[in-house]
């Protein structure tokens, strides 16, 4: 296994949260913190942010990287330069961000109405007690 296949099993596993290492096109190690994984036209991206220092990139900058294979089949990861790409794969990053810090909604309450049993002078209607309950979900990222 080469290194860069354990990086990208690394940066596919869920659970693996801890800084990733590539290495460029000197076979120079670079540190990577993983922020998504996100599918997009039928590819996954990556937006990772450099630990170390690169030449270009700002400290509060991430590169996006597509999963592809190279001309022997193997798995590779290829640094996004298209514009049009990088801006569709950050925009879907920051609606996922926006989803997941945007405060739940409390779901409507239910309020059934229960009649009565007539009676000579009128119907009544009475409220029954509303039912509430929150689903809580999590959404996996990193």
């Amino acid at each position: 296994m080469s290194k860069e296949e354990n990086s990208i099993e690394r940066l596919l596993d869920v659970d693996d949260d801890q800084p990733v290492t590539l290495y460029d096109q000197n076979d120079n190690p670079i540190r990577f913190e993983q922020h998504a994984l996100i599918p997009f036209e039928e590819k996954l991206y990556a937006i990772l942010k450099p630990i170390d220092k690169i030449d270009g990139v700002d400290d509060d900058q991430g590169i996006i990287f597509r999963f592809d294979e190279d001309e022997k089949g193997e798995p590779q990861l290829v640094v996004i330069n298209d514009d049009k790409i990088i801006d569709e794969v950050f925009g879907i990053y920051l609606k996922m961000i926006n989803e997941e810090e945007a405060p739940k909604a409390e779901p409507k309450k239910k309020t059934t109405l229960k009649k009565q049993p007539k009676t000579e002078t009128k119907t009544a209607a009475k409220k029954a007690p509303a039912k509430t309950g929150t689903k809580k979900t999590t959404k996996s990222s990193k």
